[in-house]
């Protein structure tokens, strides 16, 4: 690698043009640049890996494979979207590497927190009311922690695609390809996730 003057980011520039002049640098392997590109963008992959790993050690980790791979393919990025976005999605592949090359095993079951139903369709128990919208108390730090911690109370499988989908907001295509399963378990999976996670959160938020 070559010793060449650090791109300044600090300077009053175009966003876009900081990152084409950074995606320049990083292909002519200037180390100044590799440096600046970890500096950049490792405190928001590093929050990504926390989002889906329990480990702060398997986070960083992923972000360590994560700014690897993405080195490897500088070159084959196209620059179609931001360079944040393109690692956002590397750094989420990596975590889910992490949590596919734990042992696999059987998917746990969430029945006891899924509503149930009277044989004419019609729920067995009435759904409470919430006193007040749940996205109306997101904006409060402390109710992110509490949605976050029971999103956490999850089952993994669950936990996971609850996570890709409503937190990192991939599609549900982008989602059950990464999990390496079909759309239709992917939006079967995601509904079981969402209504666990309401009945965790109801005493909470229930009139």
């Amino acid at each position: 690698m070559t010793g060449t003057a650090e791109i300044r980011t600090d300077a009053p520039q175009d966003e876009l043009a900081v990152e084409a002049a950074l995606l320049v640098a990083l292909r002519r392997n200037e180390e100044p640049a590799f440096n600046q590109f970890v500096r950049r963008y490792s405190g928001r992959m590093l929050a990504t890996a926390r989002r889906l790993l329990r480990s702060e050690d398997d986070c960083a980790d992923a972000v360590q494979e994560a700014f690897i791979s993405a080195y490897q393919a500088i070159d084959r990025f196209e620059g179609n979207s931001r360079i944040g976005t393109w690692l956002h999605r590397i750094v989420v592949n990596a975590c889910l590497m992490k949590l596919r090359s734990r042992s696999r095993r059987p998917e746990v079951s969430i029945d006891n927190l899924l509503p149930a139903f009277s044989n004419w369709g019609h729920h067995a128990v009435g759904v409470p009311t919430w006193n007040k919208a749940p996205d109306d108390e997101l904006v409060t730090a402390e109710t992110r922690a509490l949605v976050r911690r029971s999103i956490d109370q999850l089952p993994e499988d669950f936990r996971t695609i609850l996570l890709l989908r409503d937190i990192e907001e991939l599609s549900t295509e982008e989602a059950a390809n990464a999990l390496q399963i079909s759309i239709g378990a992917a939006k079967v999976r995601l509904h079981r996730a969402r209504q666990a996670l309401r009945t965790i959160l109801e005493p909470h938020f229930s009139s």
